[in-house]
């Protein structure tokens, strides 16, 4: 089988996350350059990618399953399976702009600037707003400052770069955390394997999940 990993942090988690579960990582942790490794026996091969690329590897069966963010997953979409919340990579969608700004008064058409155009459309559609919603690449917390939009929705940890550039968060959009993703047809092809390996991880986070609450995290 094969696992697309998100390269960086959800990769790291990832790994620290498998060797819990008793799969050695070694080569993963100490991969080169190399991009398609082995691990435990050998039946799992992990392939290192970028988050969009998980996305399209697992959706065209060239990887079985993926671990992805889920806003990568609300940005791209795709036809796949959304089996597991693994609890980790966790932060959140929200709506930002400059301090003291009234984002809701008044009529006219907003501009929002954001790098996850999909999700922004979707969450004003669902509020029954018309805005314009302009793609940036780089740090949108730029756009509101030099004028050119009204808010931003973008991905927010600690909401300290938004602080220190004089924005703050009007309201949140929504939760994200790492999610696990299989293909349609190796659900059925590999049923046997992908179960018994989703059985595991499902088994961990829900371990975890009761640790984290009995400790009050």
């Amino acid at each position: 089988m094969r696992l697309a990993l998100t390269k960086g942090r959800l990769e790291k988690n990832t790994v620290e996350m498998l060797e819990q579960l008793g799969y050695d990582c070694s080569q993963v942790k100490n991969k080169g350059r190399r991009l398609i490794l082995p691990i435990g026996d050998g039946s799992i091969e992990v392939v290192l990618a970028k988050a969009a690329d998980v996305v399209t590897y697992v959706e065209n069966g060239v990887c079985d399953m993926g671990v992805v963010g889920k806003d990568t997953i609300m940005e791209k979409e795709g036809t796949f399976y959304e089996v597991t919340d693994l609890g980790f990579g966790k932060c959140r969608f929200a709506l930002a702009a400059k301090k003291g700004t009234d984002f809701y008064k008044g009529y006219q058409t907003r501009t929002i600037a954001s790098k996850y155009v999909n999700v922004a459309h979707s969450y004003f559609q669902e509020k029954n707003m018309d805005v314009n919603v302009v793609k940036i690449e780089g740090s949108v917390e730029l756009a509101p400052i030099l004028g050119l939009a009204d808010a931003i929705v973008d991905i927010v940890e600690t909401g300290s770069t938004l602080k220190e550039n004089g924005l703050e968060i009007i309201e949140d959009v929504c939760q994200v955390s790492a999610r696990l993703i299989v293909n349609i047809a190796s659900m059925k092809l590999r049923k046997q394997e992908i179960e018994a390996f989703l059985d595991r991880i499902e088994e961990f986070v829900e371990k975890k999940k009761q640790e984290e609450e009995k400790n009050g995290i």
